[in-house]
């Protein structure tokens, strides 16, 4: 049964479902709103747990009955929770089985660059939200701080994404629509892709100072400017049959490889995580 503080909606005309309505089918809104949609009990308590304050939230009927949903719920501001009947939030809910609970948040403008070179990464066209997720996810998972993407890829705050990243948004710096090449062309540090064809092996190269990694869009790969500007060109070695590795695993790859010289060397020290939901 509902708190009386909590507002019900059950009308399609309400200004707030068609507010979350708008932001969970229009990718152009998203945008324009500089706003988003969390799905989940565990994007929703990673938000508060690095500190985040939703716009409103918003839960089923009957996904409020459970413990984890209401207590989450209850968590938000009295004026920013709503209930919905199942039936309008099976309407707005991102995914095919709704576990009921909806976060509206303003989606966080990116602080300047640092202003001496850190490990980044450098994201040209990655198109697949999974793709994306993946990177940012293993990007903070691995330290890195700051992202950088060009124009060409996928909303980085689209609900896939941010699905697949798991909270890692919430702990990034992302930069959107970046001018990749100039920034790598200013870079101090060593900017560096992956290339089948190159001599240098990852795993023979000296990783443990700053380096931009330069990845591209399976399909059409990094841009030729972007390309130029990278003075590394490394290899992963694959003693299999593959030819290649999915671009979030290439990732994932080389910043562990950095990861772990950094670590052997005592560049790095180890301690942080990101939240999971309780």
């Amino acid at each position: 049964m509902s708190q009386p503080s909590i507002k019900r909606i059950s009308s399609r005309d309400n200004a707030l479902f068609k507010r979350i309505a708008r932001l969970a089918s229009s990718a152009r809104e998203r945008r324009e709103q500089s706003a988003t949609l969390l799905d989940g009990p565990h994007l929703v308590a990673a938000y508060r747990a690095a500190g985040g304050v939703a716009e409103a939230v918003v839960a089923s009927e009957s996904a409020y009955a459970r413990a984890e949903i209401r207590r989450l719920f209850d968590a938000a501001p009295a004026g920013a929770r709503a209930l919905l009947s199942d039936r309008l939030f099976a309407e707005i809910a991102p995914v095919v089985e709704p576990v009921g609970l909806l976060a509206v948040i303003r989606t966080p403008a990116p602080p300047a660059p640092p202003a001496r070179a850190e490990t980044c990464l450098l994201l040209d066209g990655i198109q697949d939200p999974g793709n994306l997720g993946s990177m940012l996810r293993t990007a903070a998972a691995a330290g890195v701080k700051h992202v950088f993407l060009s124009k060409g890829c996928v909303f980085a705050w689209s609900p896939k994404v941010l699905r697949a990243g798991q909270g890692a948004h919430f702990f990034l710096a992302i930069h959107e629509r970046a001018a990749l090449a100039e920034i790598a062309g200013a870079y101090r540090g060593t900017v560096a892709t992956t290339d089948v064809r190159a001599g240098a092996s990852l795993f023979e190269i000296d990783l443990r100072g700053p380096v931009a990694w330069v990845f591209g869009s399976e399909g059409a790969g990094v841009s030729p400017e972007l390309a130029g500007a990278a003075g590394l060109r490394v290899r992963v070695p694959m003693p299999g049959a593959a030819e290649s590795l999915n671009v979030a695993a290439a990732a994932a790859v080389c910043l562990f490889e950095q990861v772990r010289q950094q670590r052997a060397r005592g560049v790095l020290k180890f301690g942080g995580h990101i939240p999971t939901a309780p």
